[in-house]
Order: structure tokens, then C-alpha cells, then sequence
């Protein structure tokens, strides 16, 4: 038993490296995993319960469902566990394996544990020849053992024996040397070609998990370029499965040309730009790709769902989605201080920038929507300056020049990068703390968390609306002395500066309350069927969003323009927010409350619009993975198709074993070894 526990435990690590988190799965609760495993266990023996093949496989993980399975394989799989080799998996060998299973490089791990039968740690020439002799690939085409390939691993003599990380490279080897095998087979006389049948024989033969339904269908299409009868070069045939064996980078050039954009056609010649300076992707290898998304689409350009109709789903997209899955929803407390405060700075950083773009973007707007709302009407006084928006704009152009459109701006940038900075860090903060184990957050915790985002900015907004509006509508008294910003935060004072606070906060709580749930909403509306979503939906669910939000709050926002701004004489002026918005009421009624709506939200829609994809192609551009939980609607999601779209279907698939299903399938479709699914005597008539 120390040897065994040594294989699992010592040799791997498994225990320790599981518990130290990182980017492994955590580990299983260990009462949780006894329950399920007792649930499971159907023998008795002394005592202590056990797992039976079945059980662990059929049962449990839910593979070979059908009644005339093939035992030999469902016990050669199960043997993985059973490092006693007794035929029995006890709760201790199932417990090391779901360690195992945290591990990355977990599917290595599964497929050495497969080939180490006597379970000592190693494998031997014999084990390898053992296990490989059951797989429907060397039924189909047998592998020669003699090889040079296996000798220099194994040795002339095939006495050496073979530890996991070297298995491991040999493995992988393996699996790309038995597709040239096949070559030299039907190349008996060592021409350097085989036919086009041929070709299509071996790739379904040993490579058929690397094809898709549609290229199978097109695959002797292909090879033959359209026009039959051409013969595969080896150069063709090694870049062929190069190709396939490499789609993942394939996507990753793809993406770099079109900057995440994957709707957007690529030529060859640009993707072969991309393909020479992000890796060396050879020319024959471009080739084949275009030849492959021409005879299925028939465009002469890719875009990217056309790689998906060339890739199959494999094993470590499973696992990396359902990585990324319990990454997403690991606590924020779990990282270090230090990492909090660099993800802090890193967001603050793209915050600025972003804010500065979108305050540009809209700031005549601005302007124009201040100058309405501080434009007093009703009786009390005397003719209107400005008829309406854009009889204001038309006359600051006329009488300010187009420089008076950005009047104040200098000081509304300089406090957009604090004010923005501090809203979006306070929205993923307090919406952490609201996120449930499986990752979700409930709609009053959305509106919480926006609601205190919109409050912590105050302390940054304030001053700078006030300088900002006093510089605004400075330009509306012709002739009148040229205000500096200095000059009004001089004459505030500090306290001065937080005038009209109270308004301020009536503004901005509920705007952000309403507008970070609608954006999060909206966006996930307009993505696309694979969860993407292109820039353009980005702008589109900001401004969408900024609608609600600009509107609604309106009436906060037109009491604390007129706290903040200087009466001039004969002006009425008011000494609170409730001392306003009674007089506002008395003097020019209802309507009043809602003057510079249509400006507001043509300011505010755009303005979050803009910023907010700013924020989110920052993100993409320069993305840094600080291990938390991603600024909230920043993500660029990577689709998840098939299994790895599907969180594990058993609820007993816990920790590790969450995994477990992809990584069984993945011994398939990462190294081609298929074990009969079906008894052949089962099939036959009784």
C-alpha cells in the first residue's frame, strides 16, 4: 500500500499542490466526496466499502451506458484508479484520484496512470505493447513495436523503463508517429506520395477525432484541390495533420489580425502576416486552411466560425472552459493583498483613459445641456436666451466660437480619471461580494453595488461639476470677464466645492443603480450565440443603458445645477435641495424638473457609451490576469460549444471530478486511443 499511495501521492503531488490553489481545481470537500462515494460503493469488505468497476465508471461518471458494454474496457479504464490492482477501488484510491484530477496536466496524468498496470510508477515496454494491443486504432492499423521510434525510448533491447514525465513526451510523440506509420504502410515503395483514397483512409482511420463531420465529408474533396485524381505528398500529409493538431493557435492568429472582431473577414495574405509574427505557421499549412474554409464556405476569406467548422470541441477545451468557470467564481480574498492593489491600479488606469474619451466624445453636449438648465423661465423672469438645444448650440458657435463648446473641460478631465476609476472598482467590488459559490449574482445586488459605486464618486464629482457648470456658463454674459478655473476653486474654499452635494448623491446613486444592471443585461442580450459580443453591441448596450439611467435622474440633476451655479442679479436663489425644488415648483412648475432631458441623454447615453468600450477593448488589447473575478462586462469570452458549454450534469461530480468525463474523453481525443464500447458477443443474436 506505501508504494501505491507513493505513485499517486508522492510521485504527482497530487495532495499538496491541489491544496495550494493557483490555477488547479480545488479541491472536494473530503465528507462531501465520502458521502458520494459511499453512494456509490455497492461492496463490503471488512468493514470498509468499495467501488466496483461498474460503479466508478458506468455509474458514477457515466460512461459505457449502454447494456451490452464492453467489460474489458470499462475494467482497463477503471484500473487507473485501482492502484492495488486488486479490482476494487477503495474510498483512499478514489480520493487520490480526484486529487489527480485538480492537476493541469491531468489528462497525462490519467493516461500514465492507464499504462502503469502493475502500478509501480513507471512503464515498461511490456505494459505499453499490453494496453495499446485493446485499442480499436491498433486493431485497425497495428503500430510496429520494432520501430526505431520505440527504441529510443524503450531501448534496442526494450528493457529501459519509462517515468511520467518522459511518458508524457512520448505519449504525445506516439500519437503524431503513428499517422507517418500509416503513411509508410501504403507507401510500400517509399515514393513520398499515396493516393488521395489512401489518404482519406488514414485520416479516418487515426486521426478521425480530429475531423469534423464536414471536412470528413469533403476530406478526399479537398486533398484532390477540386479536381480529382491528385496524389498526397508526405509534406502535405504531415502539414495536413499539423493543422489540425494546432487549431487552437490557428483561432489565436485569427483573432490577433482582427483585434478580437470575429465577424470580420481575413484574406490569406493577412493572416499570414499574423500566422509569421505571432509563431512559424508554415505557407503549405496557410494553404490548407483556405483550401479547407473555401471547399465548406466557398469565400476565398475566413471568418472565425469557419474554424470551428474545421475543429472539432477537444478535451482540453472542456478543461480549460470549466477551469475558467471555477477561476470566475473564486473569491476575490482568496489573492493576496498586493494582487488586489496592482488589479486596482491596472483598473484605474484603463478607468481614466476611458472616462477622458467618453467626457471628449460628448462635452458639448454637456455644455449645452448645463446653459438649459440653468436658464430660469415663468414670471418672475425675463426674456429666455436660449429657445431651445440647438438654438443654444448655434449661438455659443456664433458668439463663443467652437472653442466655447469645450469650456471647462480641462478641469472635467482631470477629475474624469478618480471619477471613473472609483465607480467601476467599487461596482466589482461590492459585486463580488455578492456573487453565490456558482458564480451568480442576484438583481438586487447588482442595483446595491451600482448604487455604491454612484455614491463613492461624489467625492470626485462634485468639485468638478461645480467648476465645471460655473466655467459653462460663464460664456453666456457677453463681454463679461474670462473665468479661470483656478479662480472659481479659489473663490469655493473647500467646503465651497461640495455645494450642492446632497443633489449630487440624489443624481448618482440611482443613476448608477439603474445603469450598471442595465448595461450587464443589455450586453448579454446583444452578444452573440457564442456569448461574444462585437464593439459595436458594446457601444450600442452603453447607450441603451445611459437611456433609463440620463432620464429618470434628471430632475436630481437640474436642482443641483442651480445649487451650484452663481445667480446672477434678480435670479432667485436657494439655500438647499428642498428650498430649490419647492421653489423651482412655485416659480415655473413641473416642467422645469425635467429641462435638458433631451441633452442629458444625449450627453449620457453616448458618454457611457463610448467609455464603456473604451474600458472593454483596453481590456482586450492589454489584458493582465490578476486571478479574480474580471472587471464586470470587460471579459472577452471565449465560447464555449458542446460539453464545455455544459456544467457537469451529476451533481456528484464534485472537485476534481468535475473534470473527470473530458478528461476520460480526452485519452480519446488527444491521443487516439479508443477502447471498444460494445461486447462483440453481446451483439450477436442469443
Amino acid at each position: 500500500m506505501n508504494a501505491t499511495l507513493f505513485g499517486i501521492g508522492g510521485l504527482f503531488g497530487t495532495r499538496v499542490a491541489c491544496q495550494e490553489g493557483g490555477g488547479h481545481l480545488k479541491r472536494a470537500n473530503p465528507t462531501q466526496l465520502h458521502e458520494v462515494f459511499d453512494r456509490y460503493a455497492s461492496i463490503e469488505k471488512n468493514g470498509e466499502r468499495f467501488m466496483t468497476s461498474d460503479d466508478f465508471l458506468r455509474k458514477y461518471i457515466g460512461l459505457f451506458p449502454s447494456d451490452n458494454y464492453n467489460a474489458e474496457s470499462v475494467k482497463l479504464l477503471a484500473a487507473i484508479l485501482d492502484t492495488n490492482k486488486d479490482g476494487l477501488i477503495s474510498y483512499t484510491e478514489f480520493q487520490a484520484f480526484e486529487g489527480l484530477l485538480c492537476y493541469p496536466d491531468a489528462l497525462y496524468k490519467t493516461a500514465f496512470q492507464l499504462f502503469d498496470t502493475n502500478g509501480n510508477g513507471m512503464v515498461s515496454f511490456a505494459e505499453f505493447v499490453e494496453v495499446m494491443a485493446k485499442t480499436e486504432l491498433n486493431k485497425r492499423i497495428p503500430f510496429n513495436m520494432k520501430s526505431p521510434f520505440v527504441e529510443l525510448y524503450f531501448g534496442r533491447n526494450k528493457e529501459r523503463v519509462i517515468s511520467y514525465n518522459e511518458f508524457s513526451q512520448f505519449l504525445h510523440d506516439f500519437h503524431e508517429e503513428y499517422a507517418i506509420e500509416g503513411f509508410r504502410r501504403v507507401d510500400a515503395a517509399g515514393s513520398g506520395f499515396i493516393s488521395v483514397t489512401d489518404f482519406h483512409d488514414i485520416m479516418l482511420s487515426i486521426k478521425s477525432h480530429l475531423l469534423t463531420p464536414q471536412v470528413q465529408s469533403h476530406l478526399v474533396e479537398v486533398a484532390s484541390g477540386g479536381e480529382g485524381g491528385r496524389r498526397i505528398s508526405f509534406p502535405y500529409f504531415i502539414a495536413f495533420n499539423s493543422l489540425l493538431n494546432n487549431m487552437e493557435l490557428v483561432k489565436r492568429i485569427y483573432l490577433n489580425v482582427t483585434f478580437g472582431n470575429r465577424q470580420q473577414e481575413v484574406s490569406k495574405e493577412e493572416f499570414m502576416h499574423s500566422a509569421q509574427a505571432m509563431s512559424q505557421m508554415t505557407p503549405l499549412e496557410v494553404d490548407i486552411l483556405f483550401q479547407l474554409c473555401d471547399i465548406l464556405h466557398q469565400t476565398g476569406r475566413i471568418i472565425y466560425s469557419d474554424l470551428y467548422s474545421i475543429a472539432p470541441e477537444q478535451y482540453f477545451k472542456q478543461i480549460t472552459m470549466r477551469l475558467a468557470e471555477l477561476k470566475a467564481v473564486s473569491r476575490p480574498e482568496d489573492r493576496s493583498v498586493f494582487i488586489s492593489i496592482l488589479e486596482s491600479v491596472y483598473r484605474f488606469a484603463l478607468g481614466s483613459i476611458a472616462g477622458a474619451v467618453g467626457a471628449t466624445a460628448v462635452y458639448p453636449i454637456d455644455l449645452v445641456k448645463t446653459r438649459m438648465q440653468n436658464q430660469r423661465s415663468g414670471s418672475f423672469i425675463g426674456e429666455l436666451m436660449y429657445r431651445n438645444s440647438i438654438d443654444c448650440f448655434k449661438k455659443v458657435i456664433r458668439h463663443e466660437g467652437v472653442l466655447g463648446l469645450y469650456r471647462g473641460l480641462v478641469p472635467q478631465l482631470m477629475g474624469v480619471a478618480p471619477e471613473k476609476a472609483i465607480k467601476l472598482t467599487v461596482n466589482d467590488l461590492v459585486r463580488d461580494k455578492f456573487v453565490d459559490k456558482k458564480g451568480n449574482i442576484a438583481f438586487h445586488g447588482e442595483i446595491i453595488a451600482g448604487a455604491c459605486a454612484g455614491g463613492s464618486q461624489v467625492v470626485f464629482t462634485n468639485p468638478l461639476e461645480i467648476v465645471k457648470i460655473r466655467l459653462q456658463v460663464a460664456g453666456e454674459i457677453a463681454g463679461g470677464e474670462k473665468v479661470r478655473a483656478w479662480a472659481v476653486v479659489k473663490d469655493l474654499g473647500l467646503f465651497g466645492l461640495y455645494k450642492g452635494a446632497k443633489a449630487c448623491l440624489l443624481r448618482d446613486v440611482p443613476f448608477s443603480a439603474i445603469y450598471f444592471p442595465a448595461y450587464a443585461h443589455t450586453k448579454a442580450k446583444l452578444a452573440d450565440e457564442n456569448g461574444y459580443n462585437h464593439p459595436l453591441t458594446l457601444l450600442l448596450a452603453g447607450a441603451i443603458a445611459g437611456i433609463p439611467a440620463a432620464s429618470l435622474v434628471t430632475p436630481a440633476d437640474v436642482i443641483k445645477t442651480r445649487l451650484q451655479v452663481v445667480a446672477r442679479t434678480g435670479q432667485t436663489t436657494y439655500s438647499g435641495v428642498f428650498d430649490a425644488a419647492r421653489k423651482i415648483m412655485a416659480e415655473e412648475g413641473p416642467k422645469a424638473f425635467w429641462k435638458g432631458t433631451v441633452a442629458r441623454v444625449c450627453r449620457s447615453s453616448p458618454q457611457f457609451g463610448v467609455t464603456l468600450l473604451t474600458y472593454e477593448v483596453l481590456q482586450r488589447l492589454f489584458y493582465v490576469d490578476f486571478g479574480g473575478t474580471r472587471p464586470a462586462g470587460s471579459e472577452l469570452t471565449i465560447p464555449a460549444v458542446g460539453l464545455a458549454a455544459k456544467k457537469p450534469t451529476n451533481p456528484d461530480h464534485i472537485g476534481g471530478y468535475s473534470v473527470a468525463v473530458p478528461i476520460f474523453s480526452g485519452i480519446e481525443s488527444k491521443f487516439g486511443l479508443c477502447f471498444p464500447k460494445f461486447s462483440v458477443s453481446n451483439r450477436l443474436p442469443q
